[in-house]
């Protein structure tokens, strides 16, 4: 049983609109969700989970139909999302009080675990908070009611490089047993290098991609040379072309590596960033 299937998703708004979103997940891994701002992430997961209405297409999470199986869905996913600022003049304790009575499931062992883990003081008040630390308490809440799945947006924003690792190794020490799994978007491309088995890559709306980082990845390769070898042709096959004072630098397509190879171009394998810095200049020169 996967514990995502998204099929056909769509969203109209006036001026933006989701289009035939697909994907799916299976239990034991972790999925990057990526794209740029603006390119339908955030949207996806607020329909995903009913805080959006959405206008075609089904939503299956953990087995169960959404907005059909809505409670049930909550009590079996953890979800962070940016921007939520719960009551800043109560105390954490007071929030978490309150909190845990959703779910059925909830563990006090494990969510004072992980409040110790993250140093977080429950007697402070929620706008006492950094930005980080608002991150780290949304987090040990969502992972506190036994989830199967965690969905989150944007879960390393805020938080200093220390403070990320500790997080990734969290997420798959969270996955290690095969029964559990993680959604999250991000536009922190080296925490996915890291901890991420998939990527789904959403570009205006559209899922452009959605495949296992290695294939992601071993589909393009990064070229770099001299303008004088720019030739009509192959101007046609680099994706996000840039040129400078020394040359260009682009992407191409892994199968178009023999022409890359004949021109005598630098070749290297693109990081996820490069992939997406490239991807998404193709969009800009359009």
């Amino acid at each position: 049983m996967n514990l995502i299937e998204v099929n056909g998703l769509c969203k109209n708004f006036d001026s933006f609109q989701l289009k035939d979103v697909s994907f799916s997940l299976e239990p034991g891994y972790i999925m990057g969700f990526i794209g740029r701002n603006g390119a339908g992430k955030s949207t996806t997961l607020k329909c995903m989970l009913n805080i959006m209405n959405n206008d075609g297409g089904s939503i299956n999470l953990c087995g169960l139909s959404m907005p059909k199986d809505e409670i049930e869905i909550k009590n079996k996913v953890g979800y962070v999302f940016g921007g939520v600022d719960f009551y800043p003049e109560s105390k954490i304790k007071q929030i978490t009080d309150v909190t845990k009575t959703f779910y059925r499931e909830w563990d006090d062992e494990r969510y004072n675990k992980l409040c110790e883990r993250f140093e977080i003081d429950g007697n402070k008040k929620f706008k006492q908070l950094s930005a980080g630390m608002k991150v780290k308490y949304s987090l040990a809440v969502a992972m506190s009611h036994n989830p199967l799945l965690l969905i989150l947006d944007e879960p390393t924003s805020g938080l200093d490089p220390a403070a990320r690792d500790d997080l990734v190794l969290m997420f798959q020490e969270f996955i290690e047993d095969g029964e559990h799994s993680i959604l999250f978007s991000t536009h922190i491309t080296s925490d996915l290098e890291k901890c991420a088995d998939y990527i789904t890559y959403i570009k205006q709306g559209q899922v452009l991609a959605s495949t296992d980082r290695e294939s992601f990845r071993t589909n393009y390769i990064s070229v770099a040379g001299k303008k004088d070898q720019l030739t009509a042709e192959i101007q046609g096959k680099i994706i996000g072309l840039h040129t400078h004072q020394l040359g260009f630098e682009g992407l191409m397509k892994t199968e178009d590596k023999a022409l890359a190879t004949t021109g005598g171009f630098e070749i290297a394998e693109p990081t996820l960033e490069d992939i997406m810095i490239h991807v998404e200049r193709r969009q800009e020169a359009e």
